[in-house]
Protein backbone atom coordinates (compact mmCIF):
# COMPACT_ATOMS: atom_id res chain seq x y z
CA UNK A 1 0.00 0.00 0.00
CA UNK A 2 1.47 3.78 -0.78
CA UNK A 3 2.54 6.18 1.86
CA UNK A 4 -0.77 8.36 0.21
CA UNK A 5 -3.38 5.55 0.75
CA UNK A 6 -1.98 4.50 4.01
CA UNK A 7 -2.58 7.50 5.31
CA UNK A 8 -5.95 8.02 3.44
CA UNK A 9 -7.06 4.47 5.24
CA UNK A 10 -5.96 5.72 8.43
CA UNK A 11 -7.67 8.95 8.24
CA UNK A 12 -10.93 7.38 7.48
CA UNK A 13 -10.81 4.90 10.23
CA UNK A 14 -9.54 8.11 12.51
CA UNK A 15 -13.13 9.58 11.09
CA UNK A 16 -15.49 6.33 11.93
CA UNK A 17 -13.68 5.79 15.53
CA UNK A 18 -14.43 9.47 16.82
CA UNK A 19 -18.60 8.74 15.82
CA UNK A 20 -18.16 5.28 17.66
CA UNK A 21 -15.96 6.09 20.47
CA UNK A 22 -18.67 9.11 21.15
CA UNK A 23 -21.16 6.76 21.76
CA UNK A 24 -18.78 3.86 23.68
CA UNK A 25 -15.99 4.26 25.84
CA UNK A 26 -13.01 1.95 26.50
CA UNK A 27 -14.25 -0.01 29.06
CA UNK A 28 -17.66 -0.44 27.82
CA UNK A 29 -15.69 -2.22 24.60
CA UNK A 30 -13.93 -4.00 26.55
CA UNK A 31 -16.62 -5.37 29.32
CA UNK A 32 -18.58 -6.64 26.08
CA UNK A 33 -15.84 -8.03 24.32
CA UNK A 34 -14.14 -9.67 27.64
CA UNK A 35 -10.97 -8.70 26.00
CA UNK A 36 -8.28 -6.31 25.62
CA UNK A 37 -6.04 -5.14 22.53
CA UNK A 38 -2.35 -4.06 23.87
CA UNK A 39 0.05 -2.36 20.99
CA UNK A 40 3.63 -2.24 21.31
CA UNK A 41 6.68 -2.08 18.57
CA UNK A 42 9.94 -3.71 19.68
CA UNK A 43 11.60 -1.70 22.09
CA UNK A 44 13.79 -3.30 24.54
CA UNK A 45 13.40 -3.37 27.42
CA UNK A 46 10.00 -1.67 27.27
CA UNK A 47 8.30 -4.22 25.23
CA UNK A 48 9.79 -6.98 23.02
CA UNK A 49 8.85 -10.42 22.32
CA UNK A 50 11.28 -13.46 24.33
CA UNK A 51 11.34 -16.89 23.62
CA UNK A 52 7.35 -16.30 22.47
CA UNK A 53 6.45 -14.06 25.24
CA UNK A 54 5.09 -10.45 25.20
CA UNK A 55 7.77 -9.18 27.75
CA UNK A 56 9.09 -5.95 28.99
CA UNK A 57 9.20 -3.40 31.38
CA UNK A 58 6.09 -1.26 29.93
CA UNK A 59 4.77 -4.80 29.04
CA UNK A 60 4.85 -5.48 33.20
CA UNK A 61 3.54 -2.27 34.08
CA UNK A 62 0.11 -3.09 31.52
CA UNK A 63 0.31 -6.11 33.37
CA UNK A 64 -0.76 -4.38 36.48
CA UNK A 65 -3.05 -2.07 35.01
CA UNK A 66 -5.37 -5.65 33.21
CA UNK A 67 -5.64 -6.89 36.57
CA UNK A 68 -7.11 -3.11 37.63
CA UNK A 69 -9.05 -3.41 34.60
CA UNK A 70 -10.95 -7.28 35.93
CA UNK A 71 -11.46 -5.70 38.85
CA UNK A 72 -13.21 -2.70 38.25
CA UNK A 73 -15.31 -4.38 35.60
CA UNK A 74 -15.93 -7.24 37.94
CA UNK A 75 -14.05 -9.76 35.23
CA UNK A 76 -12.86 -12.76 36.43
CA UNK A 77 -10.81 -13.26 33.17
CA UNK A 78 -9.76 -11.19 30.72
CA UNK A 79 -8.36 -12.23 26.99
CA UNK A 80 -5.42 -9.76 26.58
CA UNK A 81 -4.51 -9.70 22.40
CA UNK A 82 -0.88 -7.95 21.57
CA UNK A 83 -0.19 -6.29 18.52
CA UNK A 84 2.57 -4.77 16.63
CA UNK A 85 2.82 -1.33 16.38
CA UNK A 86 4.99 1.32 14.81
CA UNK A 87 5.88 4.70 15.08
CA UNK A 88 3.69 5.80 11.97
CA UNK A 89 0.83 3.28 12.81
CA UNK A 90 0.32 3.80 16.61
CA UNK A 91 -1.49 6.70 17.03
CA UNK A 92 -3.61 5.61 13.95
CA UNK A 93 -4.46 2.01 15.72
CA UNK A 94 -5.22 3.87 18.99
CA UNK A 95 -7.94 6.09 17.90
CA UNK A 96 -9.48 3.79 15.37
CA UNK A 97 -10.11 1.26 18.36
CA UNK A 98 -7.88 -1.17 16.65
CA UNK A 99 -5.33 -1.15 20.00
CA UNK A 100 -6.62 -0.17 23.57
CA UNK A 101 -3.38 0.43 24.70
CA UNK A 102 0.09 1.15 23.29
CA UNK A 103 2.03 -0.01 25.92
CA UNK A 104 6.24 0.75 25.13
CA UNK A 105 8.42 3.86 25.10
CA UNK A 106 5.93 6.91 23.07
CA UNK A 107 7.38 10.09 23.93
CA UNK A 108 4.45 11.90 25.83
CA UNK A 109 5.06 15.60 24.49
CA UNK A 110 2.31 18.51 23.74
CA UNK A 111 1.87 17.66 19.94
CA UNK A 112 0.85 14.04 20.91
CA UNK A 113 -1.42 15.19 23.13
CA UNK A 114 -3.58 16.34 20.99
CA UNK A 115 -4.57 13.52 19.33
CA UNK A 116 -3.63 10.90 22.42
CA UNK A 117 -3.62 10.48 26.14
CA UNK A 118 -1.06 9.38 28.43
CA UNK A 119 -0.98 7.91 32.01
CA UNK A 120 1.85 8.22 34.26
CA UNK A 121 5.31 8.43 32.60
CA UNK A 122 7.43 5.22 33.43
CA UNK A 123 11.09 6.78 31.82
CA UNK A 124 12.53 10.03 31.88
CA UNK A 125 15.22 9.31 28.70
CA UNK A 126 17.93 11.89 28.00
CA UNK A 127 20.12 12.62 24.96
CA UNK A 128 23.67 11.43 25.91
CA UNK A 129 26.57 9.95 23.97
CA UNK A 130 28.51 6.80 23.82
CA UNK A 131 32.11 6.75 23.09
CA UNK A 132 35.02 3.91 23.95
CA UNK A 133 36.06 4.21 27.20
CA UNK A 134 39.98 3.94 26.47
CA UNK A 135 39.27 7.39 24.80
CA UNK A 136 38.41 8.55 28.23
CA UNK A 137 35.60 11.42 26.55
CA UNK A 138 32.61 11.81 29.25
CA UNK A 139 32.06 15.43 28.64
CA UNK A 140 30.70 17.85 26.02
CA UNK A 141 33.90 19.76 26.22
CA UNK A 142 36.08 16.26 25.43
CA UNK A 143 34.84 16.47 22.37
CA UNK A 144 35.50 19.99 20.78
CA UNK A 145 37.15 19.58 17.03
CA UNK A 146 35.83 15.85 16.81
CA UNK A 147 33.49 13.87 14.41
CA UNK A 148 29.97 12.72 16.19
CA UNK A 149 27.34 10.66 14.48
CA UNK A 150 23.45 10.67 15.31
CA UNK A 151 20.42 9.40 14.12
CA UNK A 152 18.41 11.67 11.38
CA UNK A 153 15.39 13.11 11.95
CA UNK A 154 15.58 12.72 15.75
CA UNK A 155 15.50 15.06 18.38
CA UNK A 156 19.45 13.84 19.29
CA UNK A 157 20.49 15.47 15.98
CA UNK A 158 18.68 18.63 16.64
CA UNK A 159 20.13 18.83 20.12
CA UNK A 160 24.29 17.85 19.06
CA UNK A 161 24.05 20.47 15.90
CA UNK A 162 22.80 23.25 18.54
CA UNK A 163 24.92 22.75 21.16
CA UNK A 164 28.06 22.37 18.61
CA UNK A 165 26.90 26.04 17.42
CA UNK A 166 26.34 27.40 20.60
CA UNK A 167 29.37 26.23 22.54
CA UNK A 168 31.30 26.49 19.65
CA UNK A 169 32.57 22.85 19.97
CA UNK A 170 33.80 22.94 15.85
CA UNK A 171 32.52 19.17 15.74
CA UNK A 172 31.96 17.64 12.35
CA UNK A 173 28.62 15.78 13.03
CA UNK A 174 27.09 12.95 10.18
CA UNK A 175 23.54 11.58 10.42
CA UNK A 176 23.34 7.77 10.04
CA UNK A 177 19.05 6.30 9.15
CA UNK A 178 19.74 3.31 11.05
CA UNK A 179 20.03 3.18 15.23
CA UNK A 180 22.30 0.12 14.65
CA UNK A 181 24.82 2.02 12.44
CA UNK A 182 26.11 4.43 15.09
CA UNK A 183 28.03 2.12 17.25
CA UNK A 184 30.13 0.44 14.81
CA UNK A 185 31.46 3.88 13.41
CA UNK A 186 32.53 4.65 17.06
CA UNK A 187 34.44 1.48 17.24
CA UNK A 188 35.80 1.65 13.72
CA UNK A 189 37.01 5.31 14.40
CA UNK A 190 34.94 6.72 12.05
CA UNK A 191 33.39 8.95 14.80
CA UNK A 192 34.16 9.38 18.22
CA UNK A 193 30.67 9.42 19.63
CA UNK A 194 27.45 8.39 18.79
CA UNK A 195 24.65 10.69 20.16
CA UNK A 196 21.25 9.00 21.23
CA UNK A 197 18.70 8.78 23.80
CA UNK A 198 20.69 7.08 26.99
CA UNK A 199 18.79 3.93 27.06
CA UNK A 200 19.37 3.13 23.42
CA UNK A 201 22.76 4.02 24.14
CA UNK A 202 22.29 1.27 26.67
CA UNK A 203 20.85 -1.46 24.72
CA UNK A 204 23.29 -1.21 21.48
CA UNK A 205 26.40 -1.24 24.69
CA UNK A 206 25.13 -4.25 26.16
CA UNK A 207 24.60 -6.22 22.86
CA UNK A 208 28.12 -5.78 21.70
CA UNK A 209 30.10 -8.39 21.82
CA UNK A 210 32.72 -7.12 24.52
CA UNK A 211 29.67 -4.54 26.18
CA UNK A 212 32.43 -3.27 29.06
CA UNK A 213 34.84 -1.28 25.80
CA UNK A 214 31.45 1.43 26.35
CA UNK A 215 31.06 4.40 28.18
CA UNK A 216 27.94 6.43 28.20
CA UNK A 217 28.65 10.55 28.88
CA UNK A 218 28.30 11.62 32.48
CA UNK A 219 26.49 14.83 30.85
CA UNK A 220 23.25 14.87 29.75
CA UNK A 221 22.46 17.15 26.37
CA UNK A 222 18.66 17.29 27.24
CA UNK A 223 16.34 17.53 29.59
CA UNK A 224 14.16 14.43 30.46
CA UNK A 225 11.90 13.43 28.24
CA UNK A 226 9.02 11.51 29.42
CA UNK A 227 8.21 8.32 28.23
CA UNK A 228 4.49 7.20 28.65
CA UNK A 229 1.71 4.33 27.86
CA UNK A 230 -0.74 5.87 25.23
CA UNK A 231 -4.59 5.60 25.92
CA UNK A 232 -7.44 7.53 23.62
CA UNK A 233 -8.12 11.03 24.12
CA UNK A 234 -11.33 12.07 26.07
CA UNK A 235 -12.44 9.08 27.88
CA UNK A 236 -11.78 10.20 31.18
CA UNK A 237 -13.41 7.35 33.02
CA UNK A 238 -10.70 4.41 31.19
CA UNK A 239 -8.04 7.03 32.07
CA UNK A 240 -8.88 7.46 35.59
CA UNK A 241 -8.67 3.23 35.96
CA UNK A 242 -5.61 3.14 34.31
CA UNK A 243 -4.13 6.43 35.89
CA UNK A 244 -4.94 4.88 39.58
CA UNK A 245 -3.63 1.25 38.50
CA UNK A 246 -0.18 2.81 37.49
CA UNK A 247 0.12 5.05 40.74
CA UNK A 248 -0.73 2.04 43.25
CA UNK A 249 2.12 0.19 41.35
CA UNK A 250 4.71 2.95 41.89
CA UNK A 251 3.86 4.07 45.45
CA UNK A 252 3.51 0.75 46.76
CA UNK A 253 7.44 0.19 45.49
CA UNK A 254 6.63 -2.25 42.88
CA UNK A 255 7.54 0.27 39.70
CA UNK A 256 10.99 0.38 41.37
CA UNK A 257 11.28 -3.04 41.76
CA UNK A 258 10.41 -3.73 37.94
CA UNK A 259 12.88 -0.90 37.12
CA UNK A 260 15.56 -2.96 38.54
CA UNK A 261 14.40 -5.92 36.64
CA UNK A 262 14.53 -4.21 33.32
CA UNK A 263 17.10 -1.70 33.66
CA UNK A 264 19.53 -3.29 36.01
CA UNK A 265 19.85 -7.65 35.81
CA UNK A 266 19.91 -9.58 33.35
CA UNK A 267 16.89 -9.99 30.94
CA UNK A 268 15.68 -12.06 28.41
CA UNK A 269 16.77 -13.71 25.67
CA UNK A 270 20.34 -13.63 25.82
CA UNK A 271 21.03 -12.48 29.68
CA UNK A 272 22.25 -8.70 28.79
CA UNK A 273 22.18 -6.26 31.65
CA UNK A 274 21.44 -2.57 30.50
CA UNK A 275 23.02 -1.64 34.31
CA UNK A 276 21.09 1.76 34.55
CA UNK A 277 20.67 2.82 38.03
CA UNK A 278 17.73 5.15 38.41
CA UNK A 279 18.44 8.96 37.91
CA UNK A 280 17.26 11.07 40.63
CA UNK A 281 14.38 11.90 38.66
CA UNK A 282 13.35 8.87 38.09
CA UNK A 283 13.34 7.98 41.51
CA UNK A 284 11.40 11.19 42.13
CA UNK A 285 8.69 10.31 39.20
CA UNK A 286 7.89 6.62 41.27
CA UNK A 287 7.35 8.65 44.25
CA UNK A 288 5.42 11.67 42.59
CA UNK A 289 3.76 10.04 39.64
CA UNK A 290 3.22 12.56 36.56
CA UNK A 291 1.68 12.16 33.00
CA UNK A 292 2.88 15.89 32.50
CA UNK A 293 4.34 16.35 28.38
CA UNK A 294 6.86 19.35 30.00
CA UNK A 295 10.45 17.86 29.85
CA UNK A 296 11.37 20.92 32.89
CA UNK A 297 8.65 19.06 34.80
CA UNK A 298 10.93 16.32 35.37
CA UNK A 299 13.97 18.01 36.27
Amino acid sequence: MSMVKRAATFAALAALALSAWAQQGTLDKIKASGAIAIGHPIAIPFAYIADGQHVGFAIDLCARVVDAIKAELNLPVLKVTYLPTSPSDRIPLLVAGTIDMECSSATNNAERQRQVAYTMTHFLAVSRFLTRKADNLTKLEDLKGKTVVSRASTPNLKQITELNAARNLGLNILAVSNLNEGLPMVESGRAAAFVQDDVMLAVQAANHANPDQWQISSEALSLPEPYGIMLRKDDPAFKKVVDAAMVATYKSGEAAKLYAKWFQSPIPPKGINLNMPPSAAISNLFTNPSDSPDPAAYK
